[in-house]
């Protein structure tokens, strides 16, 4: 006979799984044995099919549970029937096929245009001197050149292509990638460079160092990204990440394909850079309510 108290004791004493874990499971396991219990027919742990396993998923959803949960209460019947089924206890694996709820991706965060345009043509918004030339030169490189964090942080020198106006990315696995950049970027790079010159010791491959003259690290870009976007904006996301989305949203919206700036961004495939469509959706929706009169 199948009873969840066995399989709680396998968890504890053959799988050392914490007793916050084994807690989790027994509520998911008791939620689901409430539930076929209360059903017509007497249904048991030997007698439940794959159908009494989905409508249990849905009436969840139905309650208003995420699929995130519905999942992880899914993936404890999964487990108890594979343990079931590896100890002879049941003829089959109800829940082998049952596939759970995708989970709804969330629209990535974005700063408009506007706030962008008053963060970086206002000259008061960046300190003086060398930290705020660092400053700022992060901050535009991050927004025309859509990059990851790590891929800013490992740009050398060499990587920068002034005479055709270029620069040469190396994202996830080591691939490598160009990205095209405009004057207004060149100009930003050049007074950077000539500002980072006057440094005591700079890393001489590093295109972007600390005051200190040591290459930038990931916290420090981030703090700069994080005290740079909330002078323009209070959405409490404001890391590089919202950056490299920022710059999507406005290529899109301002015509590129979505091939192009799938390539831009160095992702594997379009599907990923498809939630940008979204996005702009919904900022076509909004300028349609507010603009059309029967809206």
């Amino acid at each position: 006979m199948v009873t969840i108290d066995d399989f709680l004791d396998y968890l504890r004493f053959e799988r050392n799984r914490s007793p916050l874990t084994v807690d989790s499971y027994a509520k998911s396991l008791g939620g689901f044995q409430q539930y076929f219990e209360s059903r017509e027919g007497q249904l048991s742990w030997e007698t439940v099919d794959s159908d009494v396993i989905r409508d249990w998923m849905e009436s969840m959803m139905d309650k208003g549970d995420m699929a995130s949960t519905v999942n992880n209460r899914l993936s404890a019947v999964r487990s108890f029937f594979r343990y079931a089924l590896s100890r002879g206890l049941v003829d089959k694996d109800p829940a082998y096929n049952v596939v759970g709820p995708k989970k709804q991706k969330r629209l990535p965060s974005f700063l408009r245009e506007e706030e962008m345009d008053r963060l970086l043509d206002t000259e008061l918004m960046w300190p003086d001197g060398y930290e705020g030339c660092l400053a700022r030169t992060i901050i535009i490189i991050l927004y025309e050149c859509g990059l990851r964090l790590a891929e800013l942080v490992g740009l050398d020198n060499q990587d920068v292509d002034f005479v055709n106006h270029q620069l040469k990315v190396t994202g996830k696995r080591n691939k490598q990638r160009i990205v095209p950049f405009g004057a207004e970027l060149e100009a930003v790079i050049r007074d950077y460079q000539a500002a980072k010159a006057e440094l005591p010791s700079a890393d001489a491959a590093a295109l972007l160092c600390s005051s200190k003259g040591e290459r930038v690290s990931r916290t420090l870009v981030e703090r700069i990204v994080a005290q740079s976007l909330s002078l323009v904006t209070t959405q409490k996301k404001r890391s590089p990440h919202v950056l490299r989305h920022t710059f999507a949203t406005a290529m899109l919206n301002n015509g590129a394909s979505l091939e192009s700036v799938r390539r831009l961004l160095g992702h594997e495939s379009v599907s990923t850079t498809e939630i940008y469509t979204h996005t702009t959706f919904e900022q076509l929706s909004k300028v349609y309510r507010n603009a059309h009169p029967r809206a």
